[in-house]
């Protein structure tokens, strides 16, 4: 199969218009056009439905694009080994991980690891969907359990557990409950049950609302919940990591918590020797040490 004729495919296919993929690859649109049909005898084929408004795949051109996609992303992937210096760390690392251990713990941080390497070009994607690693979704991912997917390399970052907060300025204003049923008398800020989200959290969620609150608000992030508890809005279900960071949250009913959650690294085999990957695994476990070593102090201070 013609490899040319493939990457004209794909681009058409990605595009849904001769034209579009033509100014993408600098070829006249009848130039595109003569490619696909050229394609599609030497497939005895159709690829594509022809519409006014555009191109759609035919079941067999949904087949090859899945093929090309999978082809382009693997070139990507030897493209950005190649491109990694033996002794620079340059280019752009796509991160995933959740909203809010993204924006919360991990956006913050990323200053220090932009001084140490002023090219890298980081894409932070913030979604609680597991992104396919192996498919090049993402480089590297942060995850609130262990990955499933093989070809895998992971890494336990820490644990963590979902816990009630709230301000000194709320606790003095509507006072401290002694137990779960005092919570009928304050606000609750939490993400609601039924929101993506670590399953920890929810059934911690949906044991405190079992006692009869009567007040509550509900955000679909965890960056949501803390702004209404630094707002002194009521008492909010958060992670435990953000202690270290926002000093003022106050633990509230300190026997009640989630099951602890594992934090997990991960990033597929054939990127290992990436310069962009290792220096971004390593600097995020030097940051949990640190964080670690803070949050342990912060302990025995208490």
């Amino acid at each position: 199969m013609d490899w040319d004729k493939l990457r004209i495919f794909h681009a058409v296919a990605d595009a849904g218009s001769l034209t579009h993929a033509g100014d993408a690859l600098h070829l006249s649109q009848s130039a595109v056009s003569r490619q696909i049909r050229a394609l599609e005898e030497s497939l005895g084929t159709t690829l594509f439905h022809r519409h006014a408004r555009g191109l759609i795949l035919t079941e067999q051109g949904e087949l090859l694009f899945d093929a090309t996609s999978t082809m382009a992303k693997k070139l990507d992937s030897a493209a950005a080994r190649i491109r990694d210096s033996e002794e620079e760390v340059f280019g752009e690392l796509r991160v995933t991980t959740t909203v809010g251990f993204g924006t919360l713990w991990l956006a913050p941080r990323l200053v220090k690891l932009y001084e140490r390497y002023p090219e890298l070009k980081i894409d932070l994607l913030l979604e609680e969907r597991v992104l396919d690693l192996p498919m090049r979704e993402a480089d590297v991912a942060i995850r609130m359990k262990e990955p499933a997917q093989a070809d895998l390399i992971r890494k336990r970052l820490l644990n963590i557990r979902m816990r009630l907060y709230a301000t000194s300025e709320y606790l003095a204003r509507s006072g401290r409950p002694e137990s779960l049923a005092d919570l009928r008398n304050h606000r609750l800020i939490c993400q609601n049950p039924a929101t993506p989200q670590v399953s920890a959290g929810a059934h911690l969620v949906q044991q405190i609302l079992s006692h009869e609150v009567h007040s509550t608000l509900t955000v679909n992030n965890y960056f949501g919940v803390l702004q209404g508890v630094l707002n002194h809005i009521g008492i909010g279900v958060l992670p435990d990591y953000l202690t270290v960071d926002f000093p003022g949250l106050e633990r509230v009913l300190p026997e009640v918590e989630s099951v602890e959650v594992p934090v997990f690294l991960a990033y597929p085999e054939e990127l290992r020797q990436s310069r962009r990957v290792t220096a971004f695994r390593d600097f995020v476990q030097e940051e949990i040490l640190a964080y670690r070593r803070q949050q342990m102090g912060d302990t025995s201070a208490e």
